[in-house]
């Protein structure tokens, strides 16, 4: 079962991607990780990727698609995966088609996890970090003990620069005018299984559930 996962900053996404990861025995891939793994290992491509990067300029699709194709061929991804960050756009969509047509696959369903703005916007500028051990907690859902103070820890919590409402806006407009193309294009493909992620992680994974089982996926 080849899926990919779409979701705003602050869906959920990846809570929902861990949990079809363990239960199905899935790869996670994120784009991010393979980046990173593929620069600090220096691989060929990797050093292609620094390049661009180090110039502060973005890095070819062909390349990204490169990187993906390599780690789709590793043994972890045999038995299906989930591809989260990737494609962004929609010349990256097409691209992974052809690539996985070349090796006779397919994406077989795109999970698109949906949450109110304003859920996400309380969520996310209400989210509170521990700077010592990273654990995350959020002054309306999820609020510590002793307020500025891990539970876990007992490090300081604090607040990332970037959660605040304003960027959250930003960033949840930058998301919907990359993805929405996204969207109609797995439409079209008959793809798209949603999960509502709005009130609760449990709600979203049986209504990603009932959908893969809809397309006897599972």
């Amino acid at each position: 079962m080849n899926l990919i996962i779409l979701g705003a900053p602050g869906s959920g996404k990846g809570t929902s991607a861990t949990v079809l990861r363990e239960k199905y025995s899935l790869a996670h891939i994120s784009t991010g990780d393979i980046f990173r793994s593929n620069i600090k290992n220096g691989t060929p491509l990797g050093v292609e990727a620094k390049s661009y990067i180090d110039k502060g300029a973005l890095v070819p699709d062909s390349l990204t698609v490169s990187m993906v194709e390599d780690r789709l061929s590793q043994d972890d991804c045999q038995k299906g995966y989930i591809l989260d960050g990737f494609p962004r756009t929609l010349a990256q969509a097409e691209a992974l088609d052809e690539m996985l047509a070349k090796k006779g696959d397919k994406i077989d369903a795109v999970l698109s996890i949906v949450v109110d703005d304003e859920i996400i916007k309380d969520r996310v500028s209400g989210r509170r970090v521990c700077e010592k051990c990273g654990a995350s907690f959020n002054v309306k859902f999820k609020p510590t003990k002793v307020e500025g103070v891990c539970d876990l820890c007992g490090g300081k919590v604090v607040q990332r620069a970037d959660d605040n409402e304003e960027t959250v806006a930003n960033r949840l407009k930058t998301y919907y005018e990359n993805t929405k193309p996204l969207i109609d294009f797995y439409e079209k493909k008959g793809l798209i299984v949603e999960g509502d992620n709005g009130k609760d992680s449990d709600t979203c994974i049986s209504q990603i559930e009932d959908g893969l089982k809809a397309k006897s996926l599972i």
